[in-house]
C-alpha cells in the first residue's frame, strides 16, 4: 500500500470550470477538495493542511492574489505550493503573482496536459514519494517502488500504516506533525480513526527503526506532535 494520494485544493468560483478541473485531477489519482471562493479556501486550509494548492486569480470576496498573500505569510501554510490560474496574460500580471508568493503562473485557457505536468513538477518538491523518488533521512533510507526500508545495513519489516507513517516524515524532515494532520496523510479525510491511534503506529514505527540498534529518530513534541529528527 502507498502513502496516502496527494491532497490538492482547487479554488475556482466557476462551477463547470471547477468541476472540469476536479474530474481531471481526479482521474491522475489526487485527491481533490473544492472551494468556491477564497474565504471557503482559507477556511478550508486552516481545517486540514493540502500538499498543493490551484488558485484562480479573479474571485469574489478574497482575491486569488489576497489569498495567496496571506498564505504566504503564515509560517504553516508559507511552503504549501501555489499554481495561479488567470486570463491575466500581460508580463506585469505574471510577475505580480510569481511576487505575491506564488510557485507557478498559468494563463487561461491553458491545455489540462500542461497543468497537470505542472502540478507534478510542484508535487514533487513537497511531496518526491508521489513520483517514485527514493527518500533517505540520516541512515533510513526508503525505496518506493520496490516498497523496501533500510537503516544502515538493515532492511526493516514495516506494517503498511508504518510505512506510510515513515513516508510522510521523511518527506519532510524536522517538520512537525499534528495527530490531526498525520491522520489526513496517511489514514485519508474519509476514514474516522482516533487520534490516539496514531500514538500507537508512531510506537511500532519506533519499534521497528530501533530493532536494529540506533538512537530513535522520532522527535515527540509535547502538546503539537511528531517530528522526524
Amino acid at each position: 500500500m502507498s502513502a496516502a494520494q496527494p491532497q490538492i485544493l482547487l479554488v475556482e468560483d466557476e462551477p463547470a470550470q471547477r468541476e472540469i478541473l476536479a474530474y481531471n485531477l481526479e482521474s491522475e489519482g489526487f485527491d481533490v477538495r473544492r472551494a468556491e471562493n477564497g474565504e471557503e479556501a482559507i477556511l478550508l486550509v486552516a481545517e486540514a493542511l493540502p500538499d498543493l494548492i490551484i488558485l484562480d486569480w479573479m474571485m469574489p470576496l478574497l482575491s486569488g492574489i489576497e489569498v495567496c498573500r496571506q498564505l504566504k505569510t503564515r509560517e504553516d501554510t508559507r511552503n504549501i505550493p501555489v499554481i495561479m490560474l488567470s486570463a491575466r496574460s500581460e508580463e506585469v500580471d505574471t510577475v505580480r503573482g510569481l511576487e505575491t508568493g506564488a510557485d507557478d503562473y498559468i494563463v487561461k485557457p491553458y491545455s489540462m496536459r500542461e497543468l497537470m505536468a505542472r502540478v507534478r513538477t510542484q508535487l514533487r518538491r513537497v511531496r518526491p514519494a508521489s513520483s517514485g523518488a527514493s527518500l533517505s533521512y540520516a541512515d533510513i533510507t526508503l525505496d518506493t517502488e520496490r516498497h523496501r526500508v533500510n537503516r544502515a545495513a538493515n532492511e526493516l519489516k514495516l506494517g503498511p500504516t508504518e510505512y506510510r507513517l515513515l513516508v510522510t516524515l521523511l518527506e519532510r524532515p524536522g517538520r512537525v506533525f499534528s495527530r490531526d494532520q498525520l491522520l489526513d496523510h496517511v489514514w485519508g479525510r474519509d476514514i474516522y480513526v482516533d487520534t490516539r491511534t496514531v500514538d500507537v503506529h508512531i510506537a511500532r514505527l519506533r519499534k521497528a527503526l530501533t530493532s536494529h540498534g540506533g538512537d530513535d529518530p522520532i522527535r515527540t513534541v509535547r502538546g503539537a506532535g511528531y517530528a522526524l529528527g
